[in-house]
């Protein structure tokens, strides 16, 4: 049988009494080891410097009542018994300090006695095993033993049971309706894009700083902000509203006005005052979509704003005050638009503190199937009719949905767009191989168009509008298509091995990225300009 051994903290106020008729009142400590059915063989009691004398009272009478319990006394050093931080470490130390031998010994931390910090403190200490023991919990008696017994009752708790662990079990579920909220109940699965949930969930519930969220146009960013915000609000950690606001829409005067207000008369037009978003996002969330689209001018204000919580409207000679949380999100790449001089590096270092990169819905092509059923239920609650596949349809768009030739240009737009109007298409509600094959040429015919209209837009920012126009057809063609290789492409070497596969097989020595780099030197384009 092992030996019973309990660590627990000398109570200033509980264990105090100097007199006879000490004797007479409930004491935890001196009480723990006047149960019969508990035999204490030692007591391992920290108690600060300051109260020594009562200590050493207090070691006397537990040897009075109980000789065969041996007693170590541990002074420990805090001076403020409510500083969280001070008490942990104390404790900590002498958890990490003592030579616990539990094949001859139990051991009980005693979470009576000591500051309400202290008791977290030993608590979390017995929690995460730094002290591996079960708890002790002992109180004055009650009933009709009230007056006559001064050992009072004991309990002993153990943080190993079965009970525990189905509340441990009951938090993790709670985990795991956050992230299943925050992906709109769909049971995705694709691991990596489970993952980023998991992690934003986590920084969503236990972080006010900013967060950026990246990733290309259609792939669920603005969703995703606002369903942070509904989280949160959830969890009582926000009063205000959710504010969002498409960056790119702003311009001039107006994105001034539209992000922090303005005063009557500021600017033409301004007939009347104006709080401005910012002021609107006061103890709620703020979204700033398109973030990269904003003016420098805007972004001075606002990281100010983020950093101080203060702003000036225009016009206004009284500053404003608004305590909001922000998400920013961006299709852009915000280093290289640093890099080009038009976004202020201090602020992505302030935005970017959290950065989580939406994926396309190309890159998870094992989630298409259950955004699929979610794009149906949602077409159903907004029509109020049910509509299905049948088994050869459903078998048809899944196959093609989740091949290479699906680009998915537009992400979830595009999948929206596919359910939409399949559904509507469906006769007797039930979507058709006929409906299916007329919804994939129609959905080839716009990732073609769109294909084109982005290398196009690629093309004159490279080279300009002007000169795009002079090349002959099959230089442009050719261009483009260069240009395609590098976008998809991790290196210029690896670009020019794509470019160059057959030629390069006909040299002796292939310099691939020498040959790439020449290429587009003629167009006074770098590889770092893509």
């Amino acid at each position: 049988m092992k030996n019973t051994v309990v660590i627990g903290l000398l109570g200033p106020t509980l264990d105090m009494g100097k007199r006879s008729k000490r004797w007479e009142r409930w004491r935890p400590t001196v009480a723990v080891c006047q149960h019969e059915d508990l035999l204490v063989s030692r007591f391992e009691l920290l108690y600060q410097k300051r109260f020594k004398s009562l200590q050493d009272r207090v070691v006397n009478d537990i040897q009075h009542i109980s000789p065969e319990t041996e007693i170590v006394s541990h002074p420990v050093d805090f001076r403020d018994p409510w500083d969280l931080e001070e008490v942990y470490a104390a404790l900590h130390d002498f958890a990490k300090a003592y030579p616990f031998d539990q094949e001859q010994e139990e051991y009980l931390v005693h979470i009576t006695t000591g500051t309400h910090v202290a008791q977290i403190c030993l608590y979390l200490l017995t929690e995460s095993n730094y002290l591996p023991a079960k708890l002790i919990q002992t109180s004055p008696s009650s009933g009709q033993k009230k007056d006559t017994d001064v050992s009072g009752e004991y309990r002993i708790i153990d943080l190993d049971l079965s009970k525990y662990d189905r509340i441990a079990m009951r938090f993790r579920q709670e985990m795991d309706d956050d992230i299943t909220f925050l992906k709109s109940g769909i049971e995705t699965r694709n691991q990596a894009f489970n993952a980023l949930i998991e992690r934003i969930e986590q920084v969503a519930i236990n972080s006010t700083d900013p967060v950026l969220i990246t990733g290309p146009t259609g792939a669920g960013k603005s969703h995703l902000a606002r369903r942070i915000f509904e989280l949160k609000k959830s969890r009582r950690q926000l009063k205000g509203d959710f504010i969002e606001i498409n960056c790119a829409t702003l311009r001039g005067d107006a994105a001034m006005s539209a992000l922090f207000g303005h005063k009557k008369g500021a600017f033409t037009g301004a007939t009347h005052d104006r709080n401005g978003l910012l002021r609107a996002a006061d103890k709620g969330m703020l979204f700033l979509d398109e973030v990269g689209e904003l003016g420098l001018d805007e972004q001075s204000m606002l990281l100010r704003a983020i950093e101080e919580r203060k702003f000036l409207p225009l016009g206004s000679d009284e500053e404003t005050e608004s305590d909001f949380q922000l998400i920013c999100g961006t299709n852009r790449d915000l280093k290289t638009i640093v890099a080009n001089g038009c976004f202020r590096e201090d602020l992505l270092s302030r935005i970017n503190l959290w950065t989580f990169h939406m994926p396309g819905l190309a890159e998870r092509p094992e989630d298409i199937e259950p955004n699929l059923k979610y794009e149906l239920d949602r077409f159903a609650e907004r029509n109020n009719t049910h509509v299905t596949f049948n088994k050869e349809a459903r078998k048809q768009f899944l196959t093609f949905a989740t091949s290479s030739e699906a680009l998915w240009t537009a992400n979830f737009r595009d999948l929206n767009g596919a359910v939409t109007r399949m559904s509507t298409l469906a006769p007797g509600g039930r979507i058709t191989k006929e409906v299916v094959q007329e919804e994939i040429y129609r959905l080839e015919v716009l990732w073609r168009t769109a294909e084109i209209d982005i290398h196009n837009k690629l093309l004159n920012e490279l080279i300009g509008a002007d000169r795009a126009e002079k090349l002959d057809r099959f230089e442009r063609v050719q261009l483009t298509d260069v240009l395609k290789v590098c976008k998809e492409s991790k290196s210029m070497s690896e670009a020019g091995r794509k470019v160059f596969a057959v030629s390069r097989t006909k040299k002796r020595k292939a310099n691939d990225a020498d040959r790439l780099r020449k290429y587009l030197s003629r167009y006074n384009i770098k590889w770092t300009d893509l």
